[in-house]
């Protein structure tokens, strides 16, 4: 087998970002197709769930999820985010209360025109967000829009929304594949979550998860993903 090192130019560039060996085991194509198919039928049964169970979901959980999260590819590896998880149930409810008050704008005051809130009426959404109270945790997705130096001179981050995006997604992931539950929340404008959580101006809120069980006998949408062809283009 042959072993392929980085070529870096300098030596002490190359001392300072050492190289590993890849961590990966070659499966045969039966094996890749069983793991793949066992995956999607995984993934496909993952809905969006807006009535939770109360029922405490431990710490160590979550923790894992982000830490799975923060895995994701990012721009230059700067990984710009920060996960806010929340459990204390004063916190929570400051937060349902200043998210309903933007979502009441939202629906009642027609923020969002007639045709967003005639897709979203199948999905029985509307501006209460008890679940942002009940769901045991709330976890906050925030990217960092850019970092600071050892010498506090500001870092620039790249393709931080490509970045963040892609975090979300694993900690998605991570949730369905440990039998809890999530929704990804974006009540718009999100501004006041970041003086909620007293974070720093170069971060912006990307995205809220609530995170529990679902509520036991909860129902979802019948939904229908999209077929492969009609969201794939195969150019052999």
């Amino acid at each position: 087998m042959t072993t392929y090192q980085y070529p870096y130019p300098d030596p002490e560039l190359a001392a300072s970002h050492p190289f590993v060996e890849h961590r990966t085991v070659r499966l045969a194509d039966t094996d890749m197709r069983a793991r793949a198919d066992d995956f999607y039928a995984l993934m496909d049964a993952r809905r969006s769930v807006r009535m939770f169970d109360d029922a405490p979901v431990p710490r160590s959980l979550i923790e894992t999820a982000i830490r799975t999260a923060s895995t994701a590819p990012s721009g230059a590896h700067m990984q710009p985010w920060t996960f806010v998880a929340i459990s204390a149930p004063a916190l929570k409810t400051r937060i349902r209360e200043a998210a309903e008050e933007e979502e009441r704008t939202n629906y009642l005051e027609n923020r969002m025109n007639d045709e967003w809130q005639e897709a979203l009426a199948p999905l029985g959404s509307d501006h209460h967000k008890e679940f942002l109270e009940i769901a045991p945790w709330l976890v906050v997705l925030f990217e960092r829009r850019f970092g600071e130096k050892d010498d506090g001179s500001k870092r620039t981050h790249y393709y931080v929304k490509e970045s963040v995006g892609m975090a979300a997604g694993m900690f998605v992931t991570a949730i369905h594949q440990m039998g809890l539950t999530t929704l990804p929340h974006t009540p718009s404008p999100m501004v006041f979550l970041r003086s909620l959580l007293e974070r720093p101006d170069n971060e912006r809120p990307f995205v809220m998860f609530p995170v529990g069980h679902p509520l036991p006998g909860v129902q979802v949408p019948d939904l229908h993903r999209r077929p492969l062809d009609d969201v794939a283009v195969f150019l052999d």
